[in-house]
Parts: C-alpha cells; structure tokens; sequence
C-alpha cells in the first residue's frame, strides 16, 4: 500500500484512506434526496442561530440547550438507521447501550466534578484576580459577532488541547481509549475515559466573559457542526462548509487505522484551524480503530489510562533503579 502523499507526509500507506473530496462516494437518488442531503446541514445551523437569536429570555436558557442537544441527536439517529454512510458502521443494540451508557457518564458524574474543577471554576478563580472591566468593550459587539469569538477561541483550545493528547504521552494514555472505535455513530463522541472526557471539556471562551445569550449561540455552532464528526450519514455538504468546518469526512480520517492520517484534523468545529496550522486532510477512511480495528470493552476503557499510566511509571522509573544498582564496569589495570 503506497498513500498518497499529502504535504510532508504519506496518508494511506497503512490502512485505506481514501484522499481528496473529488474521490469521495456522493448521496445517490433523486433530486429531494440530492436537496435534502445538501442543506440539511446549513439549515439546520441557520435555524439554531436564528432560535438563540430571537428566543425570549425566559426560554433561552441552559436547560432548554440541552434539551435540544437531546432532540437533535435523536434525529440524527433517525437519518442513520434510515441512510447508513457504511452499512459496517450500522449501530446494533449493543452498541447503542454501551454509547449511552458513556452518554449517561457525561451528564452525571463528569458534569458534577466539572463544576468542582473544571474550566469554569478555574476561569472564575482567575477572573476574581484581575480587573475585567477594561474589557467590556467585548459585550458592545455585536452578539453574533461575540458568538463566533466564543466558537472560535474555544475551539482554538480544543484544537491544542487534541493535538496535544496525540503527541504527548500521558496525555495520549488518556485519550487513546477514544480511538479504539471502529465506527462512527451519534453519539461516539461520548466514548472515551474519564479523564480525557474531562480535559477534552475545558475551555477558554469563559475568560472573555460574555453574555449568556451569545454563548447559547456560540453552542449552536457546536451543537449543529461538531455533532457530525461522528454520524454514520453520508451528506453532500457544499464546498465552503468543508472548508471551513470539521465534517464526517475529516474526523473518519482521524480515527483511521492508517498513523499519519490519525495524525490530522484536530478541530471540533473549526477544520480551517486544522489548514492554518497544516494539519488538515481532507478524505475518508470506512476502516477505523487501533490494533487493526480491535474494539476496547468497557471496563478496558475505563482503566486504560491508570493501568497504562502505571506501566509507564514503572518501565521509566525501573529502569532508572536498576540502573543505579548495576555494579560499576570493570576498568582494566595499568
């Protein structure tokens, strides 16, 4: 298997990865099929700014985001059991239960040690040390102007704080649990560690301060851009949505067996965060995982980073004992 080369590097020369949009399979059927499938993606994100933009106050709320992060996601689930991408990623019972299971983890014990000692604690720490008001001139922009700022800094963080668990070794115990996934569904995103899904969670956006209103807003970016990144759907999304955001596409390279191509595409939302910093490819890959698509059980998951963060303890740390243990090298007489 040669690759193809992309840039510095070589995509595709261990597992299939499929390179460049021309080469990319499009949805087949008739022209509703064709319409529904192109701007089923740009519709719904202009509806969910225009819902947080003109939403009175007493439903633009938190509660009312994740209740329509919940009804979205069920939709969603709908078109993949309806228009599977790969029929090898169709989800069965099994897997559903494990991914809500993850789901359930995310809404209730990581979410409840977050307000502890998550970003938005350590951001109100920092915020209490600082004069922040030479910088309400960042609540006079306009809100969707202070919307995108959110999206874009918070995923600038997202980008680093992810290029920095594939390059860093006790980051990357935590977030490689995440990458024995052999398909992409609705809600595989939930999938990981704890520890990961924890530091993948925090933010930087909190620090600008903004109004509720406009982060509401900002999430509609994540709610109806990065909740494609895993999806077994196949959309034709028009050319400036792929380059400006992470799509299906992208984030199937990323969780490709190929190392390279696991090696891109960073981003959550934002994938031209990913061209900036030369890291983006775009493509597909259908085969996907680690170890040649060996699936990681639950309990393994769940341990994975404290067992293998023990294991690396011990290597380095033994090795050094040993080390200095070992009797002094024999120096020949004079």
């Amino acid at each position: 298997m040669s690759g193809v080369r992309v840039g510095k590097r070589v995509i595709g020369a261990q597992a299939p990865v499929i390179v460049g949009w021309e080469n990319i399979p499009k949805v087949q059927g008739g022209p509703a099929k064709q319409f529904f499938f192109t701007w089923f993606q740009p519709t719904m994100l202009f509806a969910l700014i225009a819902f947080w933009f003109y939403a009175p106050n007493s439903i633009a709320k938190a509660s009312t985001a994740i209740g329509i992060g919940i009804g979205f996601k069920v939709l969603l689930l709908g078109l993949e059991w309806l228009t599977p991408r790969h029929e090898s990623w169709r989800l069965t019972w099994k897997e559903l239960t494990t991914d809500l299971f993850y789901v359930g983890l995310g809404y209730t014990v990581l979410r409840m040690i977050d307000g502890y000692i998550g970003d938005g604690a350590m951001i109100e720490a920092i915020q209490h040390s600082f004069d922040w008001e030479k910088f309400a001139w960042f609540t006079g922009l306009p809100l969707l102007v202070q919307a995108l700022m959110i999206s874009l800094v918070f995923d600038f963080g997202q980008y680093w704080m992810h290029r920095g668990m594939h390059n860093w070794h006790p980051l990357w115990l935590a977030h490689a649990p995440h990458h024995y996934i052999t398909q992409l569904n609705i809600n595989k995103g939930a999938v990981g560690n704890p520890v990961e899904l924890f530091l993948i969670g925090l933010g930087v956006g909190g620090f600008f301060d903004f109004v509720p209103r406009a982060a509401l807003l900002a999430g509609s970016f994540g709610l109806a851009v990065g909740t494609y990144q895993h999806i077994n759907v196949r959309f034709n999304s028009p050319r400036w949505w792929r380059f400006l955001f992470n799509t299906t596409e992208h984030h199937s390279v990323h969780h490709s067996q190929d190392y390279e191509a696991s090696r891109s595409n960073y981003s959550n939302t934002w994938v031209i965060i990913d061209r900036v910093f030369g890291t983006c490819v775009d493509g597909e890959a259908e085969l996907l995982g680690m170890e040649g698509g060996r699936p990681m059980s639950v309990r393994e998951t769940m341990t994975y980073t404290f067992t293998e963060g023990w294991k690396s303890i011990k290597e380095r740390f033994g090795r050094r004992s040993i080390g200095s243990m070992a009797p002094a090298p024999m120096v020949p007489a004079e």
